[in-house]
């Protein structure tokens, strides 16, 4: 089902959420293949941007084919976080700036930022207000629930972040203290899509095609958005897809299509990072995408201790092989 953030068109309900070290350009373009509606990028930080960091500001890079795809800024000071915020407007063809309160990272909530902006919504506040005035480009912004069961703010939070001219809104059903333990609280994201007008995205705990159905149907946001359970598993995006659109999808994943997807992955890391850090990238992504498999624990120490992208390929390769034979 198509829906919009402001005058921005999105095709269809499946979002991908922002993953450090995983939506990186080279997985964005693969999930972009099985049809997610809207990308989300890794986090990118405010000062890294300011002081001209190269990597950071390669991380801005955009295809045409990602698109449409949000720009995910974190930091917690307000005219830092506009200069970035303008910079990205007038330097990438990214159609969203997000603005991140969500992440529940020490070295991120220990500098006031992620999920600890949740407590302080007056500075959260002015950070929207200020950024939105400044660019063109629509703001969006990522929450928890709270900051933990004692605070837990979401409803109040999000109608501050309207007020202050966010154009949609994702929540996360946890809060920061729960980090990714438990389970994620759909009446949360409920109550939030009651409280405001803008568009709501449900993220927390979807696994399969019919947990996004379920927080859908549940909680009435307007999307739903995936994040862990896309980690060596793209496939996901479109069985969610094919679930929502027509009530079934296609259950088994073959070897060749995992084999296949993989090594693309791996190839395009090559060409985006270098050898080395391809390498180092690929030790945690093979073992997410061959995870469950038959002797997937073996074949995973392994790759942990591969030394090349083509040291890789060979055990991926045999492994595959065998599979095949016995099969």
């Amino acid at each position: 089902m198509e829906w919009k953030i402001r005058d921005l068109l999105i095709e269809n309900q499946v979002i991908v959420a922002p993953m450090a070290g995983v939506t990186n350009l080279a997985y964005r373009v693969i999930l972009k293949e099985f049809g997610t509606g809207l990308i989300y990028t890794e986090m990118i930080s405010d000062k890294g941007l300011l002081y001209e960091n190269h990597k950071t500001q390669d991380m801005i890079q955009v295809l045409e084919t990602e698109k449409p795809i949000a720009l995910q800024l974190f930091g917690n000071d307000i005219n830092a976080m506009k200069d970035a915020a303008i910079f990205i407007d007038k330097n990438s063809n990214a159609d969203i700036i997000d603005i991140n309160m969500g992440c529940p990272v020490n070295k991120v909530t220990k500098a006031g930022s992620g999920s600890k902006l949740m407590t302080t919504p007056e500075l959260a506040y002015t950070i929207v207000k200020t950024i939105v005035e400044a660019v063109e480009k629509p703001v969006t912004v990522k929450i928890r629930s709270g900051w933990d069961h004692k605070s837990i703010n979401a409803v109040e939070y999000a109608k501050l972040m309207e007020s202050a001219g966010a154009s949609a809104i994702a929540v996360h059903g946890r809060t920061r203290s729960d980090m990714y333990t438990g389970e994620a609280n759909l009446d949360i994201i409920k109550a939030v899509k009651e409280a405001v007008s803008i568009p709501v995205i449900g993220n927390g705990d979807i696994r399969s095609p019919e947990d996004a159905k379920y927080m859908l149907d549940y909680t009435k946001c307007d999307a739903i958005m995936v994040g862990r359970a896309l980690l060596g598993n793209p496939f996901l995006i479109k069985q969610i897809k094919d679930y929502l659109e027509t009530g079934t999808y296609e259950k088994e994943i073959s070897t060749d299509l995992r084999k296949e997807f993989l090594l693309n992955h791996m190839n395009k890391l090559v060409e985006l990072k270098g050898e080395h850090i391809a390498t180092l990238e690929m030790r945690s992504h093979a073992a997410w995408y061959i995870k469950g498999l038959p002797g997937s624990s073996r074949i995973k120490s392994q790759v942990v201790s591969a030394n090349s992208t083509e040291e890789v390929r060979k055990i991926i390769e045999d492994y595959f092989n065998k599979i095949s034979l016995n099969n």
